[in-house]
């Protein structure tokens, strides 16, 4: 059900370097990981960035939305003294650059579209015909297992990609899993679940995978609870705490 790495790296670096960052990105490869999850929402000019949040000043200096300002203006930006100064200087990655870079390194991505309020149809398509023109070549050959993965809680933004990269695989992100999931996550042709571990039950985590969907969890940072997790029948999730859940645990 799940052809892909099983732990991921939460949006690079974890809590060891500035998130969505290729710092983060350089990171988490010293600690063994070949597997990532990041965010990518559209700048004014709607070229895609990099980035969590629709505003700036938490992780990136500045003030105002990310749709306020052109992706060239927001690359100029910085990105890394709000985490440390040895990283002061460290750039807002353009999502092109970034996912080639991924690729060139061998490493895998979950790709979560994060559109801006109202944004969701135009992110969901310039996220996919992007990823999509990337791995041409791999999914014309079938494999899929080495072309990234589409994830998004905006079903908009998912029934988008669908229609513009169908061959492209998608999963459904939802915090708690509400009545009627399964259908929801069908009609945008979800082949995976991906949810708040917080909020998961055994009794959840089985009737994921008994519909089918691979099975995935956000974010956890507990060595113990991973364990338990994964007893559930969780395939794989994405961690903050890299120095403590490596990219082999519970092997």
């Amino acid at each position: 059900m799940w052809p892909y790495p099983r732990i991921l790296s939460h949006r690079g670096g974890g809590t060891l370097a500035p998130e969505n960052t290729v710092a983060g990105l350089r990171r988490a490869m010293d600690h063994g990981f070949r597997a990532v999850e990041f965010d990518v929402m559209l700048a004014r000019d709607g070229v895609p960035v990099v980035m969590h949040d629709p505003y700036l000043g938490r992780t990136v200096s500045g003030a105002g939305h990310v749709f306020d300002y052109d992706a060239a203006e927001l690359a100029g930006m910085d990105a890394g003294s709000s985490f440390g100064a040895d990283y002061r200087g460290e750039p807002v990655p353009l999502f092109v650059e970034f996912a080639q870079y991924c690729k060139a390194h061998g490493i895998w991505m979950n790709i979560e579209i994060k559109p801006a309020r109202g944004f969701d149809v135009e992110t969901g398509e310039t996220v996919a015909r992007l990823a999509r023109a990337m791995f041409a070549d791999e999914l014309a050959a079938g494999a899929l297992a080495r072309a990234p993965l589409l994830s998004s809680f905006s079903l908009a933004a998912l029934t988008a990609a669908q229609r513009v990269a169908p061959d492209l695989p998608r999963a459904c992100l939802m915090s708690e899993l509400p009545p009627g999931w399964e259908p929801l996550a069908r009609s945008v042709g979800a082949i995976a679940i991906h949810t708040n571990h917080k909020h998961l039950t055994p009794e959840l985590a089985q009737a994921v995978r008994d519909a089918g969907f691979g099975l995935f969890c956000y974010t956890v940072n507990e060595p113990q609870r991973a364990m338990q997790l994964l007893a559930w029948g969780v395939e794989a999730f994405c961690t903050d705490r890299i120095d403590l859940i490596g990219p082999d645990f519970g092997s």
